[in-house]
């Protein structure tokens, strides 16, 4: 699982038949310690209705399609939670 936060919505009125039904997010991946952007964004199957401005847990691979209800489903990311805090002791890191 990675964090990410929710930067926009993206609509698509023509897809695949099984993305049929599906929110898609924009996801800036986040370094969850330090929380600025890595990465490129990407973009994510939604099942849980998050919002822009939102920082989110995310699954990818298998996960992803799993989650959106089908191994059969063209996902490569799916969100699967909402981050409402976190509670990290860094002293623990080498």
């Amino acid at each position: 699982m990675k964090v990410a936060k929710v930067i926009g919505n993206i609509w698509a009125t023509r897809k695949e038949d099984k993305l049929e039904g599906l929110k898609l997010l924009v996801l800036q991946p986040i370094n969850l310690l330090k929380s600025f952007p890595e990465g490129s964004p990407i973009i994510a199957a939604d099942i849980i209705d998050a919002g822009v401005g939102e920082t989110v847990i995310y699954v990818q691979g298998s996960s992803a399609r799993g989650a959106a209800g089908s191994r059969e489903i063209p996902v490569d990311a799916t969100v699967v939670a909402i981050v409402d805090g976190s509670d990290i002791d860094e002293s623990l890191l080498d």
